[in-house]
């Protein structure tokens, strides 16, 4: 039986033309090279398996390659070549930070570096997780950094660059290496698999490519685990399987069930992802990012936001048309919400059933509710004139900078809405906020500060935005935290119009100022009063916070 070897090692780039997503930093040091512009340091910092010690080690390979080639790779049959793809170079040294961070370790290097290479013009040092190194190893190696023998060149590589000291990375050339994209990974396991004689879907290769998040080591990992799995003919349900991934087919059920307003079958289906051993918290997320896609999903221009295969942003953008935009933004708040109550909840899996019911009641009427006008059909949007050519980027980045209003008004699906889709008038809206007070007289701190405070309605006929007004801005970062979102609601029942927003604002020093009820806020308003007690508070130093 031949020697099996992983595909992290086996399919390794070994030239700059085989790196993967890293297209800047290669055009960069082969510049370098061509002009003869070495530097004697340089630091490669950035996440774990994006390409660091490998561009490292094709580098170090390159510029002591006897004839390279016309764009700056190495020809791969010189001695250096092969004296480096064999192993026995002695021109290339590599050493790991973690287990040699002693000043020892470094003084050892020192008397190293002194010998000249017997093959090739550079003797090249390769230190990884060069933070690792200890305060005395790093002071020891700062001399030799910076002024090190015209044969020597450093690269140092880590994945936490804040951990290095700023007179270290003063005395090199830093190259910031980026995630790999999804669309790479796929690119480059699909490679792999035609080589490896493996069969698999891209839907699969985005499962992996998905759990791999950037690291293109971990991708091939990855890789090689649900190969020996599922064999050389990969199944989509299997890699979820053995990935212990949620399928997609979830959340669509999930959001199809809420725009029917049938709670019982949301249970149900959470009750099944339960059983099959996913984690809840995992759940809620997994949910949040669905209905994230698929506001991004009705807009065609962020279509580069969506990092899935083609027949899946189908399915996205045949659900997202059956959505209206006002009902994915109040699902997306509601499970926001649920995610960032889920730890400090006392019963996880009932809080979490509550917002699924929730979820399930916001394309429900409420009862006795008038009937809905039909709407009329949309006109047909004018047919937009050629533009240039530009970025996949630049188009998303356009498309985002449409507002959220602009895009709910262009939506012009007739849907089933909890509250009429109309502005009420000023005085209707003051003469309803008492109410608002009255539904949370449980929590007799929040209904005071509602009873008591003034508002002012702003706004249009299209929609009402309602401020009230808080003691100080501690109050005011409390509430938009922690309340608004459910006062909002609350107060759009009340008035039955999702037309209407609250904003919170702070009390201007010269209006009438409310009742003091915390003891730090009565110190200072004595302190204000009284000069006497101004100057005590100073004399012993005393903390009013």
């Amino acid at each position: 039986m031949s020697q099996y070897i992983v595909s992290a090692r086996k399919y390794r780039p070994d030239s700059f033309g085989t790196l993967i997503g890293q297209d800047n930093i290669a055009q960069t040091l082969k510049n370098s090279i061509l002009r003869g512009q070495l530097a004697h340091a340089y630091l490669f910092c950035g996440p774990r398996g994006v390409g660091k010690t490998t561009t490292a080690r094709i580098f170090a390979k390159m510029i002591n390659c006897s004839n390279p080639s016309a764009d700056m790779e190495p020809c791969g049959v010189c001695e250096s070549c092969q004296s480096f793809a064999e192993g026995r170079s002695y021109c290339i040294h590599e050493l790991d930070a973690a287990s040699n961070n002693g000043v020892e370790d470094i003084k050892t290097l020192m008397d190293q570096v002194r010998i000249p290479p017997q093959v090739g013009k550079y003797s090249v040092y390769i230190i990884d997780e060069v933070h690792m190194l200890s305060q005395a190893a790093f002071n020891a190696f700062l001399k030799t950094l910076e002024e090190p023998p015209a044969h020597a060149i450093f690269i140092l590589a880590t994945t936490e660059k804040h951990k290095i000291l700023p007179t270290i990375l003063s005395r090199c050339q830093t190259y910031d290496f980026n995630r790999i994209t999804v669309e790479n990974i796929v690119r480059n396991l699909r490679m792999v698999a035609a080589s490896e004689g493996v069969t698999i879907d891209d839907e699969s290769l985005h499962v992996v490519a998905h759990k791999a998040d950037g690291a293109m080591r971990d991708a091939l990992t990855i890789f090689d685990q649900t190969v020996a799995f599922c064999g050389t003919d990969v199944k989509y349900q299997d890699v979820l399987r053995n990935l212990n991934v949620l399928d997609y087919e979830y959340s669509f059920a999930l959001v199809d069930a809420f725009l029917k307003g049938d709670y019982p079958t949301a249970l149900l289906i959470f009750d099944e992802i339960l059983t099959k051993g996913f984690n809840a918290l995992h759940f809620v997320a997994a949910l949040s990012s669905h209905l994230r896609d698929l506001i991004v999903s009705k807009s065609g221009g962020l279509d580069a936001l969506l990092e899935l295969p083609e027949s899946l942003k189908i399915k996205y953008k045949d659900q997202a048309d059956r959505c209206h935009l006002q009902f994915l933004y109040d699902a997306l708040g509601i499970t926001t919400q649920c995610e960032s109550g889920y730890r400090a909840s006392v019963n996880p899996r009932l809080h979490i059933e509550f917002a699924l019911m929730r979820l399930s009641f916001l394309m429900v009427k409420p009862a006795g509710a008038a009937p809905s006008a039909p709407a009329e059909p949309a006109a047909p949007a004018p047919e937009a004139a050629p533009q240039p050519a530009r970025e996949r980027r630049a188009r998303a980045a356009s498309a985002a900078s449409v507002s959220l209003k602009s895009m709910m008004n262009a939506d012009a699906k007739p849907v089933e809405q909890t509250v009429k889709d109309v502005a009420p008038s000023e005085e209707a809206l003051k003469d309803k906020w008492p109410e608002l007070a009255k539904v949370y007289e449980s929590k007799p701190r929040l209904a005071s500060m509602l009873g008591s405070t003034t508002i002012t309605v702003s706004g249009d006929d299209e929609s009402k935005i309602v401020t009230f007004m808080v003691v100080n801005e501690a109050q005011k970062d409390w509430v938009e935290s922690k309340l608004l979102h459910d006062l909002e609601g609350s107060f759009r029942t009340i008035v039955g119009s999702s037309k209407v927003y609250l904003r919170v604002d702070v009390t201007p020093d010269d209006a009438p100022q409310p009742k003091v009820y915390m003891p730090s806020d009565k110190a200072k308003e004595l302190m204000s009063e009284n000069d006497e007690v101004k100057n005590l508070v100073k004399d012993f130093g005393l903390d009013i916070k």
